[in-house]
């Protein structure tokens, strides 16, 4: 039995057009977020580079929080 839903691929000589994919979420320092797990908070510092995370302070904690930001919302 299959747990995880099936992924569709488009073929290539499909007439229909790809569904595109969601553009990145993109965080400046200072932006007010949202996060699923740990409440609301707000942007200290952007990483840049590969593994571009995100620090964010949350008011009792400071949470580094890693690509993808699945969890993570902006206000």
């Amino acid at each position: 039995m299959r747990k995880t839903p099936a992924v569709r691929r488009p073929l290539p000589t499909s007439p229909f057009k790809p569904r595109p994919d969601a553009p990145p979420k993109l965080f400046a320092v200072g932006d007010r977020v949202s996060h699923d797990k740990y409440g609301l908070g707000r942007v200290l510092a952007v990483e840049d580079g590969a593994y571009a995370a995100v620090l964010v302070d949350f008011g009792t904690r400071q949470e580094r929080i890693a690509p993808p930001y699945a969890a993570l919302f902006t206000l």
